[in-house]
């Protein structure tokens, strides 16, 4: 969704298209039982990649896009589980990884979550800044 110079964008887990062509989530459970860290990353870097071909599908092209300005992370967890900043690394690494480090650096918060459908390691949403000629 587009508010003026920004761009909303969010409802999406870590899937990955099958050879079926359909969604499935390639790590799936709850972090600090099922999986661990490095799952839970590797799940955030294809949250990442997914908000950013939606916004791409609803934009026409990233090329609009001024840089990121807000990721919040939604980990799926166990009450005793306190790593969520680390799983959400993977989300950021990502989005630094495509618009580069002065670009790419964003505000975030990693919110514990006590359950997500389909048993997704994670769900974010993401704010982007559009450039003022897009």
């Amino acid at each position: 969704m587009r508010a003026r110079d920004f761009f909303y964008v969010s409802g999406t887990y870590g899937t990955a298209k099958g050879d079926d062509g359909h969604d499935y989530l390639p790590i799936s459970g709850k972090l600090g039982r099922d999986i661990d860290v490095e799952q839970g990353y590797e799940s955030a870097r294809l949250v990442a990649i997914n908000l950013l071909a939606m916004a791409r599908a609803e934009l026409g092209s990233l090329d609009v896009v001024e840089r990121p300005v807000r990721l919040a992370g939604h980990v799926n967890s166990t009450p005793e589980f306190a790593q969520a900043p680390a799983v959400l690394d993977g989300a950021s690494d990502l989005l630094i990884e495509v618009f580069g480090e002065e670009r790419g650096t964003h505000a975030r918060i990693a919110l514990y979550q006590s359950d997500l459908p389909r048993q997704a390691p994670l769900a974010a949403e993401l704010i982007l800044l559009l450039r003022e000629d897009a």
